[in-house]
């Protein structure tokens, strides 16, 4: 039966993240609001949706192992397995924004949190390793920073790049797929957070474990279908910026905000887990800055990118990722 909650909260967490995102999308055209605003605000939002509910209401039941899990979980899953994936279909295009201010802030968040988890050891021993609800405000005023210059750095960029095509609907259709989406969201959230602990009692092992895995890597699915879907189409340039832009929200804005709610204090997330973490991110700009310099997508010279990873890259992110999983399977 727990295993039934976890696959229907999961379905209904992804559905509603998509209702969501195309009602509000559309919503927000009517408002004569631009593609490329919508692209960085709102489907952003909505590709994280499903760690967002999940963590949060992780948050309020008291389940700091499945929050935190989720989140670090999620990152690993971004980086290692959908970027390796998708790399091994075609070699990815990063942008020189990418390598020089998104990878690095990814990097930092990971660095930040892997401090707030470690602040016994910058106290002297006197302090619990514990994300407070202070720490979760600062959190989220770095998350405000990020947002901020991304869409100031977007807004003048020359030549007025496109964003996401948004497909207008009719304003009762927005407005039912919004709150369809909600209310799927929140309910999907709840059944999949009691599936989930659920299974992790059953099974004897840490709500942890459950959020590094199984719940880590569905909430993620949509990112990855939407990474190896415009790779197959030709569009690799965009994977690597979902998914740092991903990793970033994941811990700035869902980590801050669940942390506001409720103090979290993960007991089944170790150094090891961290490391991954902090190392996954590394590793993508160490590729990312390996080949390229100057690299022209299909031959336009307006399409000027700094990197490219390649398949063998790829195929070592996924087999990182394979001896991380044998290595949680083995604790």
């Amino acid at each position: 039966m727990d295993i039934l909650y976890l696959v229907v909260g999961l379905a209904l967490v992804i559905l509603g993240a998509n209702w969501l995102t195309d009602g509000a999308a559309s919503m927000a055209k009517r408002l004569r609001l631009s593609d490329l605003f919508i692209g960085l605000t709102v489907v952003a939002f909505g590709t994280s949706a499903p760690e967002l509910v999940v963590s949060v209401a992780s948050a309020i039941q008291k389940s700091p192992d499945l929050a935190v899990g989720n989140v670090v979980g999620s990152n690993i899953f971004n980086t290692l397995m959908i970027v390796g994936v998708t790399a091994l279909c075609t070699p990815l295009f990063v942008k020189r924004e990418s390598i020089k201010m998104d990878i690095p802030v990814s990097i930092l968040a990971a660095v930040i949190l892997w401090v707030l988890l470690n602040s016994q050891i910058f106290d002297g021993g006197r302090a619990d390793n514990v994300i407070s609800r202070s720490n979760g405000v600062i959190l989220l005023i770095f998350f405000l920073i990020f947002l901020i210059y991304t869409i100031a750095l977007a807004r003048n960029k020359d030549g007025g790049e496109e964003g996401e095509k948004v497909k207008v609907m009719p304003l009762w259709k927005s407005i039912l797929m919004v709150l369809g989406g909600l209310v799927c969201l929140v309910g999907g959230a709840k059944v999949m957070v009691m599936g989930a602990t659920g299974l992790a009692k059953a099974l004897g092992v840490s709500e942890a474990i459950i959020g590094l895995t199984i719940v880590a890597a569905g909430t993620s699915i949509p990112e990855l279908a939407t990474s190896v879907v415009a790779a197959l189409k030709k569009n690799p340039q965009i994977a690597v910026g979902n998914v740092v832009g991903s990793n970033i929200f994941n811990i700035f804005l869902i980590l801050g905000l669940s942390s506001t709610i409720y103090p979290l204090q993960p007991s089944g997330i170790d150094e090891v887990d961290l490391w991954v973490l902090i190392g996954s991110g590394v590793l993508l700009l160490i590729f990312s800055c390996l080949f390229g310099n100057r690299v022209y997508l299909n031959g336009d010279r307006k399409n000027l990118f700094a990197g490219v990873i390649t398949r063998v890259e790829g195929a070592i992110l996924l087999l990182c990722y394979v001896a991380y999983m044998i290595w949680l399977c083995v604790k």
